[in-house]
């Protein structure tokens, strides 16, 4: 399968921090999740993230037949879709948890794999305000998104809000700081966070559907 770059990463020096990361053409959702989740991973950790790590980690859903390689070596890190090799890492990962493992992993070759895959696997979330600007910057090109964002944190000190972009219609979501960074950023799935109860929406259910569409825009970045 041809292997294609992700997001803003490409070869050289436009890669993200150094880190070629390399996804197949025409990804499946899981290697598109992988690869963004492990493009924010370098992102906020830098090159170490990946320095002397070589080796392929199979990462299965928990619950669907859903699955991906990670292949690691020399600073490139490549996502395709399937197991069709004997990997040495093998994660069971819960994919609308942020990739949180389910079991121990399966260890056949170097353990530091396993953990250094555990760590790409799972980036710090971003300052809750900081995602909710990214995300409506990412979020204008969807046709029919609101002028507005507005996001109500419920954090320990009361109520906190942030007003994003311009114009007549908006569209408020609210809900704790953690859940809204999770959501702004794609580590969380926002249909996912909304039956959870703790996310709460204000707007027309044709609003909805298209932040739905933002949302995994962010998620699978598309």
């Amino acid at each position: 399968m041809t292997e294609t770059t992700i997001g803003p990463a490409t070869r050289g020096d436009d890669a993200v921090d150094g880190v070629d990361i390399r996804i197949e053409d025409d990804a499946s959702p899981i290697v598109r999740l992988i690869g963004r989740t492990i493009a924010d991973s370098v992102r906020a950790n830098g090159a170490d993230s990946v320095a002397g790590v070589n080796g392929t980690v199979a990462v299965r859903s928990h619950d669907t037949p859903q699955a991906a390689t990670i292949s690691i070596s020399a600073g490139v890190v490549a996502v395709s879709s399937g197991v069709f090799i004997e990997p040495d890492v093998t994660l069971t990962v819960d994919l609308n948890a942020r990739l949180a493992p389910v079991g121990e992993p399966v260890v056949a070759g170097d353990a530091d794999l396993a953990a250094a895959a555990l760590a790409l696997l799972s980036p710090p979330l971003p300052d809750w305000q900081v995602a909710a600007e990214t995300f409506w910057a990412a979020a204008r090109s969807v046709p029919g998104i609101p002028d507005v964002l507005v996001a109500i944190a419920d954090g320990p000190d009361g109520p906190a809000q942030q007003i994003v972009g311009d114009g007549e219609t908006h569209y408020v979501i609210a809900g704790p700081p953690e859940l809204l960074a999770g959501i702004f950023s794609g580590a969380d799935d926002l249909i996912a966070a909304l039956s959870t109860g703790l996310v709460g929406v204000r707007g027309t259910l044709s609003q909805l559907s298209v932040l739905v569409a933002a949302s995994w825009k962010v998620r699978y970045d598309v």
